[in-house]
């Protein structure tokens, strides 16, 4: 075992020996009183597992192939009778199950990019999460994961323990190396398993480990411990959530709540990742209701609620969704979708240039689809990540995130300030 796998395989398991209103520009208008702000910038990530069917997230509601390809799954257009499509700019309406997300669209706070993905074709959802976690999308070898070398390529002289977390319950590929990350299912749960003293146990652990272990395992586990430390002097899962938020009973309810915790207890959080499936709606997904609809509900009042949450903190705070492909045009024989190409990423809180929908559309006619079946990709993914990653994070060699993707500036999507 390298020392790259012995660091991931110690801090996936938590040391694996261990056990309301809306105001109008809130993100801006609150953050002017500097008291409340985190004074840190955090990027929370969030990965859609399954492959979410963009279209209906982000309905073309103005293009009329839209419900040629789709009969009986289409979301109604903006005026229709039931729960139609939620006006946006005159072309795109949000599915009605992210109404919560609405306002903060025609607030200037959120923004999404159409039509954006990786620019490998495969249809594997191992392969497509690989590639997009690694960053390197057709490359099978790259090690680590491309937020990983972001923070590698913005060194700390003395980094918080805390910098990078994934509330998930293995270390997630996208954190993969040698940044110093750490993965837990829960704050609470994060520590040594087992009863009785936890503090005098993770003292005698502590202790074993700097008299028996030497090299990588023994930094790996120094920065776990740390990381204990840290949350026990903070306590973070003790705050409870502030503006009146509300997060949903789910597990993308309960992970946002926990990193909101982690920003409002300023433990130094810079990037944060968590994730969510049950996306992959091969049958029966419906259009306005059903099984999509249920999905999406959960996921805008979850995002909605972090933001509410977090309120001006939000201003240093930027949300950016993601999944591994989208799916095809037209439904299938069972009202439901197969696995396609583009797909819809969602950005949201400080540096937005928000109100409007990014990327080159590029049509849902039979002759403008991707090998005859799903929406093109305009927009590659790391173009929109570099954009975050400089802008936000001050990541200055985009070069050593995305080994071999000349990162023009020209390409960027301009969807941050």
């Amino acid at each position: 075992m390298s020392g790259c796998d012995r660091r991931l395989f110690l801090k996936s398991t938590g040391i694996a020996l261990v056990a309301g209103g809306f105001l109008p520009k809130v993100f801006v208008r609150m953050a002017s009183a500097a008291e409340t702000r985190t004074s840190r910038r955090v990027l929370v990530v969030i990965f859609q597992r399954g492959a979410v069917d963009g279209l209906n997230v982000l309905v073309p509601y103005g293009e009329s192939d839209y419900y040629a390809a789709r009969p009986t799954i289409a979301v109604p257009r903006p005026g229709s009778s039931g729960r139609p499509a939620l006006d946006l700019d005159g072309f795109f309406g949000l599915h009605p199950s992210l109404a919560a997300l609405v306002p903060y669209f025609h607030d200037g706070s959120a923004a999404f990019v159409h039509a954006v993905g990786s620019p490998d074709a495969t249809r594997s959802h191992f392969d497509a999460q690989d590639f997009m976690e690694s960053g390197t999308p057709g490359t099978r070898t790259t090690r680590d994961g491309f937020l990983a070398r972001a923070l590698a390529a913005t060194p700390e002289a003395k980094p918080s323990p805390l910098r990078a977390v994934a509330i998930s319950p293995a270390m997630p590929r996208i954190l993969a190396g040698s940044s110093g990350a750490v993965a837990m299912r829960t704050l609470e749960g994060f520590g040594l398993r087992g009863g009785g003293d936890r503090e005098g146990t993770a003292g005698t652990f502590e202790a074993m480990y700097d008299d028996a272990v030497a090299g990588t395992l023994r930094a790996t586990a120094r920065e776990s411990f740390d990381a204990l430390r840290v949350l026990k002097s903070s306590d973070p899962s003790g705050l409870p959530p502030e503006n009146g938020a509300v997060y949903p009973r789910g597990p993308l309810g309960a992970a946002l709540r926990q990193i909101a915790q982690l920003i409002r207890a300023g433990v130094g959080l810079e990037v944060a990742f968590t994730d969510v499936g049950g996306w992959d709606t091969h049958a029966g997904e419906g259009g306005s209701d059903g099984q999509l609809a249920n999905r999406l509900r959960d996921f805008g009042d979850a995002i909605a609620a972090f933001a509410r949450d977090l309120g001006s903190r939000m201003a240093d705070v930027t949300l950016v969704t993601l999944s591994e492909f989208g799916r095809t045009a037209r439904e299938n024989g069972n009202r439901g979708t197969d696995h396609g190409h583009a797909n819809v990423m969602l950005l949201l809180g400080g540096g937005v240039r928000g109100g409007r929908v990014y990327g080159r559309w590029p049509g849902l006619a039979p002759d403008r689809l991707y090998e005859g079946r799903d929406l093109a990709v305009t927009t590659d993914f790391r173009d929109v990540f570099a954009e975050v990653l400089a802008s936000r994070m001050g990541v200055a060699d985009l070069s050593a995130v995305f080994p071999g993707y000349p990162c023009d500036p020209r390409r960027r999507p301009g969807i941050l300030v």
